[in-house]
């Protein structure tokens, strides 16, 4: 789905994490990043001929200049501009938008109606710059997502676009899933970083398909745009050489990571699993120590250890995680409405009011306040019907 909302800023941010922990392995400090990113010891002699080029990730079309030249009135006011290249490209009869897991370019986007929403994203960066307007990306922090018995951690990074309209105001254009809320986390990023993620996305892509030589090319594409500060590319060149059994170069790029992003929780993660291969257990528990005080300090991972409890019917402890979570990140209504829920399983239907009122409150739609709305009479008449 695309929407188009002002943009909001949440007060969560996570801390920085200063490791102590030892350094690396003596193996691991002699490797190079250009070893490392040439992929040699994976037998990758050269990088394949099909990949696409730097160059072509938001290059436009005579096709993209032509669907803009007919839709948009290009002396119009930006906040005009805007409107009409949205209705453009979600009107069935004039363009139509079908949803895909993979990641294209701008212009083949734009040709085949296809893509995830990063291929969406840029093809619209391309189409609202071509119509004169200031369209950047955002990097936007959605919920993790945590298995709890093995560690793992999954980062959540979605892209979307940021449009100035001077003093319209800024507006979020984004092709996410529906429950993207504008309390999630938003940082505005150049070219350069939207780019990488292109590349280690397409390199994520390859891997799965157990194209080792294109993965390896495409995340050394992401390192090199975004001035190998990517961290994203460097735990994914990480886990290639992991599964290949070259320990040394894993820990070597998960360093690396944590170089370009000291709070990368992958990394950590990734370097756990790393040590204890090599019977390095002090430093894999001291990183596993690391990984979780940082998650307790994640709201959204405390919202999933109350969720747990909740469905345990321990509804003290999720109580208790849940008000832990307000306190770090106070303007999320899912919070509060589950707050509210375990006191109304307790028995105090006063509390219980309290906080789903104040999840109503909260909410960024009028669709979901009514969502809300009718939730909180339904589970009241059911409390009373139990009584």
């Amino acid at each position: 789905m695309m929407r188009m909302e002002r943009l909001s800023r949440c007060r969560f941010i996570v801390p920085l994490i200063a490791l102590v922990v030892a350094g690396p392995s003596a193996a691991a400090e002699k490797i190079s990043e250009r070893e490392l990113t040439s992929g040699t010891l994976l037998g990758v002699t050269g990088a394949p001929a099909d990949l696409v080029d730097r160059s072509e990730v938001l290059a436009v079309s005579p096709e993209m200049r032509a669907f803009v030249d007919r839709y948009v009135s290009l002396g119009a006011l930006d906040v005009i501009k805007l409107q009409q290249l949205i209705d453009a490209l979600m009107g069935s009869d004039t363009f139509g938008l079908e949803y895909d897991r993979f990641t294209r370019t701008a212009a083949e986007t734009f040709r085949t109606r296809r893509g995830n929403c990063l291929s969406f994203s840029g093809m619209f960066v391309a189409l609202a710059r071509i119509a004169g307007l200031r369209a950047k990306f955002e990097e936007v922090e959605i919920p993790p997502d945590w298995s709890m018995g093995n560690e793992v951690f999954v980062l959540n990074q979605h892209v979307n676009v940021s449009i100035d309209l001077g003093a319209a105001g800024v507006h979020v254009v984004d092709f996410n899933i529906s429950d993207f809320k504008s309390t999630y986390e938003v940082r505005k990023i150049d070219d350069r970083r939207a780019i990488a993620h292109f590349f280690n996305n397409l390199g994520v892509e390859r891997m799965q398909d157990g194209d080792v030589a294109a993965a390896v090319t495409l995340f050394r594409r992401a390192i090199e745009a975004d001035n190998g500060d990517f961290s994203a590319a460097w735990n994914n060149l990480g886990t290639l050489y992991r599964k290949a059994g070259h320990v040394e170069h894993a820990e070597a790029c998960y360093r690396h990571a944590l170089k370009a992003d000291k709070s990368d929780t992958v990394a950590m993660s990734n370097l756990v699993a790393v040590y204890e291969k090599m019977g390095r257990t002090d430093q894999a528990r001291e990183y596993r120590k690391r990984v979780r005080e940082h998650r307790l300090r994640n709201p959204y991972y405390l919202f999933r250890l109350a969720q747990d409890a909740f469905f345990q019917r321990d509804f003290p402890t999720a109580i208790e995680y849940l008000k832990q979570a307000i306190r770090r990140q106070d303007d999320d209504d899912q919070f509060y409405f589950l707050l509210g829920l375990c006191h109304l399983m307790e028995g105090d239907e006063a509390e219980a009011r309290k906080w789903m009122a104040e999840a109503e409150e909260l909410a960024t739609s009028d669709e979901q306040k009514h969502r809300y709305s009718t939730k909180i009479d339904a589970l009241m008449r059911a409390s009373e019907s139990v009584d």
